[in-house]
């Protein structure tokens, strides 16, 4: 339990004024009782809170205390507990919510960490049985070999949960072919406020107090008919308040297959208002065995909202829109530039993808043949791109669903705000909707950018505003007077206002707008006769507050009772890129830093993380490691986001910025840098680590541990001339476990050997060239290249420096290297991994200054350790070093993106003969964070008869000095076994390929193998 038993708890810290709070006396016996009669994590503390106060919405509201059950008993347990002390519950999964759902001052029951669990699949009925927690991609691939599916696929599948989709009546990107998720739910076995644990499913075969309930909403819906008819949008996306509509027998639409009403269906939507989810039973459908893709290019928005309706009668299983703001961000992003690529013809205003799906692929192609012809029907003809192949595909529709949060990439305190995104309207009124609403835009001096679902007339719109500015010209007042415009168009052209993503906060007040006060007065019916109590989730779909509450923003402007404020900061990294926009609520006044950075580019940053949970992966990708070991918020990227957000703002206290609880945020952060490359609004928390690192041993100190590894390029030299010394703690019994109490060094992991032939003690003179040697022959027009020869592969894995040097002079390259005294230049890698940036700058800059000479010259600088010639290519930019560090930086390149780029074109020609084994390879972190792992693929492939195969693998575990340490051993081993491990071990014949040192490391610690460079791997197959 994260609260100390001696200290009262505050449960007002960082709460917004006038948020409605349980007494602490409450909070406090509320957390006891939880830890003493739960098995589950019981989260009071302030930071904790902090990350549970926000979703992927504008809006933050600390709860009183988060509660992650272990079990079922766990969640009937603090219900009860909470229903004693009058504590508000509000359930949540991912917590990927755009309308505030999962926000509140209330206990939040988080069930994404355990309760997860596929309890039945029926293959021949096609049902599963799942608990709330679980994500749909997790289902989906237990679904697969029984060829099956959920098929509300939602752009977040891979960090939706079950729960929080029925709870928002998710749609999906194919609702036109499967429906919503009401559609698609058969039961539901759930909790009520008064601990009543009930089954919801079929009216017809209920009984006792579902049958109770379900004449209850029976007669309602009844009595209610007329406004029913009268009010209730025609659309077929209409999710707001609660389904009470199709519990009139003359409901257009019924949920189910037999035409019978579902007493789950009522739940769907809900919010989490009405009950508590144990369980939910699905319908499931059939894998679709093939699809085409036709990606159509319009020449003006305009034109692809008309041509929907048209396209829509082809009978696509999905059209999907991406307009120019999206497409030019996504060109942008190197993530997703050569994907979008694929799709585009020319730079058009937008795109439309529309996909058919089938049992046979060659059936599908004509109807690619079709939509070609009707573009030329419709005056656009040759404006179709066809995709075939499953992989373009995938990752085409991969940049479709990163849509809302490529959006939300845009730099600076103006951002895309969810409000009024789900207005959905009849496509034949589309492109007029579209057209009113952009003049609504421009009025209020704005721009919205669009995505979504063309299909079924839902577009995701999301002007532009700071809400950080007051007045009329403010964001909320903005936001208010575009609502206020876009009801009425939602209005005239007779459509529903909420349409996909639910109502919250942001639209829970225009619910009685559209429906009415009768219609309003039968959903508070609906919530007293379920939840008399008003125990679960207050605020949502029945009294909710106002939408433009600046109170109950995140980023509450000057006009509130707790506007948001930055504590005075000079970074010690330059992060003036992220001032692009006037900032009118600074509170920086200190002279600038080295990033010159006054007007808060370090807190922008920080505030990019909009909370869409886009880190929360465990199947694909690199980000984040260390949750994905814990599935602790705590570990996440967006909660160190969230927690960093809260400690520069002030909200966690004057000095929680270099507090113990920011460490222990960051601790686990291994700088894998994946973030970098996957999150897609930019948030690079292993830069914000070097920042926070150095503020905070600024205020606390530096260890023995942080000072030896930190120097362990200076001393390296010295110490390997007496290896059997340095060896000793390997060596020496009892030597590892006293490491590990002074130093904290894990007695359970080797540490690197040392050796007194380094490479700069042993390296073949006849292999380099002199500096003026190397340019002269670059002046000659020779190939020429330098090898940066780093600490890790020239101290301790010399052989790998030989390697490369006979590679590369054997295809012909004058080599050089760069040392300096009989040492070797460091680029100050171990220095940032504590925080230590004035040191790091000296390496780097004498390294960049011996460099310069020749990458003003165009020659290649080649090196082995990814983290370290990484560094000038990264941080290094960011340490005020000038045009310099850009110039050495353009020609920094790691030995594998070197050989391929001289290989494709024609310049690297070796004689090698085949490997004669399978090749793995386990891609270093920051090769991947940097686009070098289809280099090294290249490279490999050089290989005759070689077929590389990519290990499907997250962070090794090592990261640097973080696997050695005793505190962080055991995650380390987790994250290797997450994947990497288990498959080095099936394949035992394999040559294992890492270039990462501490890979290499990990791969013999945990799986007894030896893996290898790159270059060394070329060095022994070279022939002559």
């Amino acid at each position: 339990m994260l609260i100390d038993p001696a200290e009262k708890l505050d449960a007002r810290a960082g709460a917004p004024l006038g948020t409605v709070l349980p007494p602490n006396d409450t909070c406090e016996l509320l957390a006891r009782r939880l830890a003493a009669e739960t098995q589950g994590g019981v989260l009071f503390d302030a930071p904790s809170r902090g990350r549970y106060a926000t979703d992927a919405s504008i809006y933050q509201i600390m709860p009183v205390g988060v509660f992650v059950p272990r079990s079922a008993d766990d969640i009937t347990t603090a219900l009860a507990v909470a229903r004693e002390l009058k504590v508000p519950v509000l359930a949540r999964g991912g917590g990927t919510s755009q309308c505030g759902q999962t926000t509140g001052a209330a206990l939040v029951i988080d069930t994404s960490k355990h309760f997860r669990n596929v309890v039945d699949i029926d293959a021949a009925a096609r049902t599963a049985t799942v608990e709330p927690g679980i994500v749909l991609d997790h289902l989906n691939a237990r679904l697969k070999p029984h060829g099956l599916w959920f098929p509300v696929d939602v752009s977040t599948s891979a960090q939706a949960t079950l729960g929080g989709m029925a709870g928002n009546n998710s749609c999906g990107s194919r609702s036109i072919a499967y429906g919503n998720m009401v559609h698609n739910v058969l039961g539901a076995r759930a909790w009520l406020s008064d601990g009543a644990e009930l089954d919801f499913g079929p009216v017809g075969t209920a009984s006792g107090r579902v049958a109770r309930i379900g004449e209850f909403v029976h007669r309602l819906a009844r009595r209610h008919r007329d406004a029913i008819a009268e009010r209730w949008p025609k659309v077929m996306r209409r999710v707001g308040g609660y389904n009470l509509d199709i519990f009139d027998n003359q409901s257009e639409r019924p949920y189910t297959a037999d035409g019978s009403v579902n007493l789950a269906h009522l739940l769907v939507g809900s919010e989490g208002t009405l009950a508590f989810t144990k369980t939910l039973t699905l319908q499931l459908a059939e894998l679709p065995r093939a699809k085409v893709l036709g990606i159509v290019n319009f020449a003006s928005f305009h034109a692809a909202m008309d041509a929907a309706q048209h396209i829509v009668t082809l009978g696509p299983s999905a059209v999907e829109l991406v307009d120019r703001t999206m497409i030019e961000l996504a060109l942008g992003n190197p993530a997703f530039r050569a994907t979008m690529e694929t799709a585009l013809i020319g730079r058009p205003a937008a795109i439309l993808l529309v996909e058919f799906s089938g049992d046979d692929k060659a059936a599908l192609l004509p109807w690619l043949a079709r939509l070609d012809e009707l573009m030329g029907d419709l005056g656009l003809p040759g404006s179709v791109v066809r995709m075939s192949d499953d992989p373009p595909q995938k990752n085409l529709w991969e940049v479709r669903k990163a849509g809302l949060n490529i959006m939300m990439s845009l730099k600076g305190d103006g951002k895309p705000v969810s409000f009024i995104e789900d207005c959905a309207v009849p496509l034949d009124r589309l492109a007029e909707y579209t057209d009113a609403l952009t003049e609504v835009f421009a009025r209020h001096g704005s721009r919205g950018t669009w995505y979504a679902h063309a299909s079924v007339g839902t577009l995701h719109v999301r002007p532009i505003l700071d809400m950080r500015v007051a007045g009329p010209q403010g964001g909320a007042a903005k936001m208010r007077a575009i609502a206020e415009e876009a009801s009425g168009l939602v209005r005239k052209f007779k459509g529903a206002f909420s349409g996909e993503h639910g109502d919250g906060l942001c639209r829970g007040e225009w619910i009685e707008w559209q429906f009415g006060p009768a219609l309003n007065d039968a959903f508070r019916a609906i919530k007293a006769e379920l939840d008399p109590l008003n125990l679960f989730n207050p605020g949502k779909i029945v009294d909710p507050p106002r939408m433009d509450d600046g109170a109950l923003f995140r980023f509450a402007p000057p006009d509130t009772p707790s506007p948001y404020r930055r504590i005075p900061l000079v970074p010690v990294l330059d992060w003036s890129a992220w001032n692009v926009q006037a900032d009118p609520v600074t509170e920086v006044t200190t002279p600038p830093g080295t990033g010159g950075d006054v007007t808060g580019g370090f807190a922008k940053a920080v505030e990019m993380c909009n909370n869409n949970g886009h880190c929360r992966k465990f199947d694909a990708g690199t980000m984040c490691p260390s949750y994905r070991v814990t599935r602790d918020e705590q570990h996440l990227t967006r909660g160190r986001a969230n927690t960093l957000r809260l400690a520069i703002s002030g909200q966690l206290g004057p000095d929680a910025f270099t507090s113990q609880a920011m460490r222990d945020t960051m601790d686990l952060c291994v700088g894998c840098k994946g973030c970098r490359r996957e999150c897609p609004t930019g948030v690079d928390m292993a830069r914000m680590k070097i920042e926070f690192l150095a503020h905070y041993t600024a205020r606390h100190g530096l260890s023995l541990k942080d000072r030896l590894i930190a120097r362990l390029p200076d001393y390296a030299h010295a110490a390997s001339r007496v290896p059997w010394l340095a060896n000793l703690r390997n060596t020496l019994p009892g030597a590892a476990w006293l490491g590990e109490k002074l130093l904290g060094l894990s007695a359970r992991r080797s540490l690197p050997t040392w050796r007194a032939d380094t490479f700069w003690r042993s390296r073949d003179p006849a292999l380099f060239s002199s500096r003026d040697e190397t340019l002269a022959a670059v002046q000659a027009g020779g190939r020429a290249a330098v090898l940066f020869v780093d600490t890790f592969n020239g101290i301790f894995e010399s052989e790998n420096a030989h390697a490369a040097a006979r590679v590369l002079k054997a295809a012909g390259y004058t080599l050089h290297t760069v040392d300096k005294g009989g040492g070797h230049h460091c680029c100050g890698r171990t220095f940032l991994a504590s925080g230590q940036v004035a040191q790091a700058r000296q390496k780097v800059e004498a390294l960049i200054d011996a460099l310069l000479p020749f990458a003003q010259r165009g020659v290649a600088i080649v090196g082995l350790e990814p983290s370290c010639l990484l560094t000038l290519r990264d941080e290094a930019l960011a340490m005020g070093l000038g045009d310099k560090a850009v110039t050495v930086s353009g020609q920094a390149l790691l030995f594998e993106e070197f050989v391929a780029r001289e290989a494709k074109a024609g310049r690297f020609a070796v004689r090698l003969r085949p490997a004669g084994q399978p090749v793995l390879l386990h891609g270093h972190c920051h090769q991947k964070a940097f686009a070098a792992v289809t280099p090294i693929l290249d490279v490999l492939r050089l290989i005759p008869d070689a077929k590389p195969e990519l290990i499907d693998s997250s962070c090794c575990g090592m990261a640097g000095s973080f696997g050695y340490e005793a505190a962080h051993f055991d995650v380390s081993m987790a994250m290797a076994e997450g994947s990497l491990l288990p498959r080095v071990r099936a394949t035992p014949d394999a040559i294992v390929v890492a270039d990462g040192t501490s890979c290499r490391h990990q791969i013999a610690d945990g799986a007894r193998r030896e893996a290898i460079h790159v270059a060394s791997l070329l060095d022994r197959l070279l022939i002559g």
